[in-house]
């Protein structure tokens, strides 16, 4: 079945920018192609090393200062709008608590998945209480649980 759903990739500043670079960018996309199909994804500009901070790491997201994140999370936001993709797929916690939080403060309409739960969906092997995040779209993609079947 061919879903036509969309995916940007949100590039963690610990992981790629602050950290492995270049080459973990180009490894979390090869698994992202992989599991979504690299037709349906869909660049942020800039990306990789130059993508834009979401604005919830380095303690911000636990800071206590909400309208302060969210402002700067406004630049994120803006830019996973810009896509036009259906899902902001994360890696990295902080990512995605701050750009699921900035979706919703600001009417954005995308979904925020984790990296993860795209894999463990992919497999077969994401349970239905692992299905919060994952919009319409996908929550009745088929898994191996039997309790899938409340679904």
């Amino acid at each position: 079945m061919e879903r036509k759903i969309k995916f940007t990739i949100q590039d963690p500043c610990q992981i790629v920018r602050k950290g492995y670079g270049e080459a973990v960018a180009e490894d979390l996309r090869y698994v992202v192609k992989q599991v979504v199909g690299e037709e349906n994804v869909v660049e942020m500009t800039p990306n990789r090393s130059n993508n834009y901070c979401c604005g919830g790491g380095g303690g911000f997201l636990q800071s206590g200062f909400q309208e302060e994140r969210r402002a700067y999370g406004k630049f994120k936001f803006d830019q996973i709008m810009e896509t036009g993709a259906d899902y902001c797929i994360t890696g990295c916690h902080n990512c995605h608590a701050q750009v699921h939080d900035i979706g919703h403060h600001f009417g954005g309409a995308y979904n925020t998945v984790h990296l993860w739960t795209l894999i463990c969906l992919s497999l077969g092997i994401l349970g239905p209480n692992e299905r919060e995040y994952l919009g319409e779209d996908l929550k009745d993609v088929d898994v191996f649980h039997p309790e899938s079947a409340l679904f």
